[in-house]
């Protein structure tokens, strides 16, 4: 074999099989309406405490597509807003819904404790799930995804508020970031993309 001939044709190969990794064993990228970040985020990864009190990692929710958001139990509008919606989508997607988790990350964990999460996700969505972790780790995980949050000054009465980004990521069956819903994302739109996801016949 002469080495000319070999190389073009070895970096063909290569070229194929990136096309493979990138494409999806060679099929067209999926049509998401959402922004679509693939490549672009870091995979599922992190060490927290769910509400039952049990250590966790991002490993133990591949198989799931999971919506990762950023909130806390005390938050007067956003949060719930959202956990609102997320609740309808999962109602929208009817069975497919089994196949994905709802990740609630609270970036108060001077209060939020993993009862006081388990109530509060529950109140919203079944396959919603509380997670909580030193400060730490929660601000190693914001950092992680480019979000971010600030502790506002407390009030006489001891009490405070959170601004955090409102942002919804969401992650496929194997952990890898492929789209990102912002607070003016419609419904539609995030039903739309979860399907692409959640569908075995859609994405395999």
């Amino acid at each position: 074999m002469k080495p000319r001939r070999t190389r073009p044709f070895l970096l063909l190969l290569l070229l194929f099989a990136t096309g493979l990794l990138l494409g999806g064993c060679g099929s067209t990228p999926l049509p998401f309406r959402l922004t679509n970040i693939s490549g672009h985020m870091p995979d599922l990864d992190f060490r927290l405490t769910d509400d039952s009190g049990k250590p966790v990692t991002g490993a133990d929710y591949r198989g799931k597509v999971v919506l990762l958001y950023f909130g806390y139990t005390h938050c007067p509008d956003v949060c719930p807003l959202t956990l609102a919606q997320l609740h309808v989508v999962m109602q929208r997607l009817g069975p497919l819904a089994d196949g994905a988790r709802i990740l609630f990350v609270s970036v108060d964990p001077a209060r939020d404790t993993p009862a006081i999460m388990h109530a509060y996700v529950n109140a919203f969505d079944k396959r919603a799930v509380g997670l909580v972790g030193d400060a730490r780790s929660v601000e190693a995980l914001s950092k992680r995804y480019r979000s971010a949050f600030t502790r506002e000054p407390s009030s006489a009465d001891g009490t405070y508020e959170v601004s955090h980004s409102s942002a919804i990521y969401v992650f496929d069956n194997h952990g890898r970031a492929r789209v990102l819903a912002t607070p003016s994302a419609s419904q539609d739109d995030l039903v739309h993309d979860l399907h692409l996801l959640l569908d075995p016949g859609i994405n395999p």
